[in-house]
């Protein structure tokens, strides 16, 4: 069973995560063997906090709370407020489960986070633009593996800019394995282009696999 865990802080860049917490939470298009999942949003304390769009979320569970085992999965999302030194201990543990083989994903500041701890000085990864994460993080030193695209991957660390949230959730997915490779193509062809044709494309991939066994 994998376990998503969506750490969450005040600032948080609600759509950077929209398009992969909707679908590894919702399942909606999972492929039929693709088995259970724990949603779990987890934060350095059980204080609710506000996001950038102004919604409340109250955390489930603490970063001490987190399984390192390869099932789990960490996704970081951008946010205004990674500066701040209590946030350095889910870097910490982004670190043990990259160890381990789990998936870490992170996107926009939280690349920044994970900069200063040298997490990006040998792993191919990407985030706002050339220059951002010199200017931002005076410990980095991963500038031969920065790649100027919108999302990255490398093995199980993916990373995005603020623009790349769909790639990056179509990299997560495809890394998690959990569609289809079919429905994956079209789900990210629909949300790319809004090309009705990929819709339905993509509900007929959904049906056929539901109809199977």
């Amino acid at each position: 069973m994998l376990t998503i865990y969506v750490y969450v802080l005040d600032t948080l860049a609600d759509w950077e995560i929209g398009y992969i917490t909707s679908e590894l939470h919702s399942g909606r298009f999972f492929k039929k063997d693709a088995g259970r999942v724990s949603f779990q949003t987890v934060s350095y304390s059980k204080e609710p906090i506000r996001t950038m769009g102004g919604l409340t979320v109250v955390p489930d569970c603490l970063v001490a709370d987190i399984v390192v085992k390869e099932t789990s999965v960490l996704l970081l999302p951008g946010a205004d407020t990674w500066g701040d030194l209590k946030h350095g201990a889910i870097i910490q543990k982004a670190s043990e489960l990259l160890s381990i083989g789990a998936t870490v994903g992170a996107i926009c500041g939280a690349t920044v986070a994970l900069a200063d701890f040298g997490l990006l000085d040998h792993r191919r990864h990407t985030s706002n633009g050339q220059g951002f994460l010199e200017r931002f993080s005076p410990a980095y030193k991963g500038q031969e593996f920065y790649v100027d695209e919108p999302s990255v991957a490398d093995q199980n660390f993916i990373t995005a800019n603020p623009t790349g949230a769909l790639l990056w959730a179509r990299q997560i997915i495809a890394h998690l394995g959990v569609f289809q490779t079919d429905t994956l193509e079209f789900w990210y062809e629909y949300f790319r282009t809004g090309n009705a044709e990929a819709f339905y494309a993509l509900m007929q991939t959904v049906a056929s696999d539901n109809e199977k066994g």
